[in-house]
């Protein structure tokens, strides 16, 4: 598989970048300083503490001790002068009266990193953005806590001098203190903490939707981190924090004017039951192309389980139901049906319990032997072939939350998946399936999908298709996608830049027959997949085929070559074909080209590649000037291989280099009469491609 991109920070970035660039942005905080702290500066919650509160006020306060330890770590390093650990102390007693203006410095600073980054680079680090989420939540989250220690300070205080018979309690919701009646105080502060509660869980809920789209792309190949207990962690975060909101709400008592009070109940039940039915996953996915009678598996996550379930004598059974395009749609519908969803087919072992997993900290139900024994066909719409039409397996249970006893249905529906009878349809509705998880967007309306697409996301949808399929590093150049380009829209303009601003429509894609043959781009891309993976991957990782490349552009890369130079191509004409082009002489000695007929999957499963280009002799250099055998040395089958896989008892097989060779196609063979152009067992199918005109030049 490919692996792992190298994580970059920014400062990793802003390290790259020339000085002059940035000067402007170190007036009064020291380059020299900024330097020692690092991409430590970026990992704090600088730009998350606007405001003047005691929260904001008491963070900073933190932070500027944090900062200066961290200088005087790095300034004790060998080759740092006594002079640092100066400019520190004094830095520490400038800023120590008022440690938010630090704050809003290394803000400043760090905003201006990013633009600099931005017009240099384009973009920010992906690890960047995910480390600002996690420190806007966490911060989120502390000043949730924060402010529920506060709401509770002051309950108590009212309470406290209600008791005393100092006040009474209806003097001191009449009675206004620093311009608000401390009553009418506390109900402010309940109403703002509950407000950041549902806007922390709103975080939560949109990192469940990336974390869903992120598994969606995982189907296409993308990487993605699997890993839910930072999410559950976060779930569970929250959910404490409602109970000790809904503790504080009722404990008020009287503090609170009845309407406020039933409003903040009210609001703090909707947070917690968006909790629990946003915390029931699909873990794992169910395949997206589905053979009916074939046995399959699915998995389903609560993470919010362990807290709300426990451990109880029986755990609720969870179901797996197959749903329609419509039925999907009315589920996400807020006037949706409830339980009792029919089902579109017959899926058998479909209940099993939740159970408690990783010592009793995972709540999962995991379908082992799931099979769906027949589907019901809904109306399709149009044209759309039964391999068009979308599914998914809807996931079902119910449980009592709470001492009240209260019943929360839980739902998930799996990614959109198509049902297949036949392994013929297999190619078609992995084109659905693979339109579907690239170009679908969060929150749709299922299963609700462009049909036109731009021509730059499609080359990245394919090269990333590519790549996990074949399970290479290497993916496709720029001109592989001038070629793809051509070929999708029977366009032979000459220069990439002609195609960066057009669109793909999914006909293009799946549905139009390419001019001149009778299969589909999708399905001539996927035979190239088939047999890239199967056969070729150790020659593409080596980068030994250009592979995508037109017969006009090889005819303007090999003519002026010598003779026997050669490349290799996908073929135009077969599905999951590579065939060889080299250059030879005719008969008044000008140049031509030969393309000799493609081998398939199962040609090369017989015979190598490397040992069918070894055995041609009239191939002499990869072009443009390696020599073969330097080229495909480590590709050939050593010969102590084939002495022992061939015994000196037993006859040699066709290609032992101890039988003569084949006139036309120069392979050792038994019979060399038996082999002429017309038989299939001979490799020298060769066609004449005459020089085309114009010639296609990327």
């Amino acid at each position: 598989m490919p692996s792992k991109p190298q994580i970059m920070s920014l400062w990793g970035l802003v390290s790259q970048m020339p000085p002059e660039k940035l000067q402007r942005l170190y007036v009064d905080f020291p380059h020299h300083l900024r330097h020692l702290l690092g991409d430590w500066l970026e990992n704090q919650p600088w730009e998350f503490l606007v405001g003047s509160d005691a929260f904001c006020c008491n963070m900073a306060s933190t932070l500027l001790s944090a900062t200066v330890q961290h200088l005087q770590a790095s300034a004790r390093k060998p080759g740092e002068g006594s002079t640092i650990l100066q400019h520190i102390n004094t830095l520490e007693s400038i800023y120590q009266r008022d440690p938010l203006k630090l704050v809003a410095i290394f803000r400043q600073i760090l905003q201006g990193e990013k633009k600099a980054v931005m017009e240099q680079f384009r973009h920010l680090p992906m690890s960047f953005h995910w480390k600002q989420e996690e420190l806007k939540f966490n911060t989120a989250l502390q000043r949730l806590r924060h402010r529920v220690g506060e709401s509770r300070l002051l309950r108590e205080a009212l309470q406290q001098k209600a008791e005393a018979g100092q006040v009474s309690l209806h003097s001191l919701i009449e009675t206004p203190a620093n311009g608000t009646g401390s009553s009418e105080a506390l109900a402010t502060l309940l109403q703002e903490t509950v407000g950041e509660l549902e806007a922390a869980q709103a975080l939560v809920l949109k990192r469940i939707q990336i974390w869903k789209r992120q598994q969606q792309l995982a189907g296409n190949g993308a990487p993605f981190d699997e890993n839910l207990t930072q999410l559950q962690e976060r779930c569970e975060s929250l959910v404490d924090i409602y109970f000790q909101l809904q503790q504080e709400v009722g404990a008020a008592g009287g503090e609170l004017e009845p309407k406020t009070r039933a409003t903040l109940i009210s609001r703090l039940d909707e947070v917690l039951q968006t909790l629990v039915t946003s915390s029931f996953l699909v873990e794992k996915q169910p395949p997206q192309v589905l053979k009916t009678q074939t046995k399959f598996q699915a998995g389903v996550r609560f993470l919010l389980g362990p807290r709300f379930l426990g451990t109880p004598a029986k755990f609720p059974l969870v179901r797996a139901d197959m749903v329609t395009e419509k039925q999907a749609r009315e589920l996400s519908s807020p006037q949706g049906p409830g339980a009792g969803v029919e089902s579109t087919g017959e899926i058998t072992n479909n209940t099993v319990p939740f159970e408690n997993m990783g010592s009793g900290n995972c709540c999962s139900a995991l379908f082992k032997n799931l099979l769906l024994k027949k589907i019901k066909r809904c109306e399709r719409k149009g044209t759309e072939s039964v391999t068009e039409e979308k599914c998914a397996v809807l996931f079902s249970t119910t449980f009592m939350l709470g001492p009240n006893k209260l019943p929360i249905q839980l739902q998930a529906l799996s990614l959109p998946l198509v049902v297949i009878v036949h392994g013929n349809q297999d190619n078609n509705a992995k084109a659905t399936i693979l339109w579907d998880n690239a170009f679908s967007e969060m929150d749709r309306v299922p299963f609700v999908v462009a049909e036109r697409v731009p021509w730059e996301k499609m080359c990245e949808t394919l090269n990333l298709k590519f790549m996990a399929e074949v399970g290479t590093n290497q993916g496709l150049l720029p001109e592989h996608f001038l070629f793809l380009a051509q070929k999708i829209f029977n366009d032979n303009s000459l220069s990439i830049e002609a195609f960066q601003h057009r669109s793909v429509s999914w006909s293009q894609f799946n549905k139009e027959i390419l001019l001149g043959r009778g299969f589909t781009f999708w399905q001539w891309f996927d035979g190239v997949l088939d047999l890239t993976k199967r056969c070729l991957k150790s020659y593409w990782s080596d980068r030994l085929i250009i592979g995508f490349i037109s017969k006009q552009y090889v005819t303007n890369l090999l003519l002026n070559e010598p003779d026997g130079t050669f490349l290799l191509r996908f073929s135009d004409s077969e599905i999951g074909g590579i065939t060889i082009a080299h250059v030879i002489r005719g008969q008044d000695g000008s140049p031509q080209i030969e393309n000799i007929q493609p081998f398939s999957a199962k040609d090369l499963s017989i015979r190598s590649l490397g040992d069918r280009i070894r055995d041609l002799a009239q191939l002499k250099n990869l072009y443009p000037k390696k020599p073969k055998d330097e080229a495909f040395r480590s590709h050939y089958k050593r010969e102590l291989e084939l002495a022992i896989l061939t015994p000196s008892c037993c006859p040699p097989p066709p290609w032992s280099p101890l039988l003569p060779p084949c006139p036309l196609c120069a392979i050792p063979v038994f019979s060399p009469h038996f082999c002429s152009p017309t038989s299939p067992t001979c490799h020298a199918h060769f066609f004449h491609l005459p020089p085309p005109s114009p010639w296609s030049t990327p």
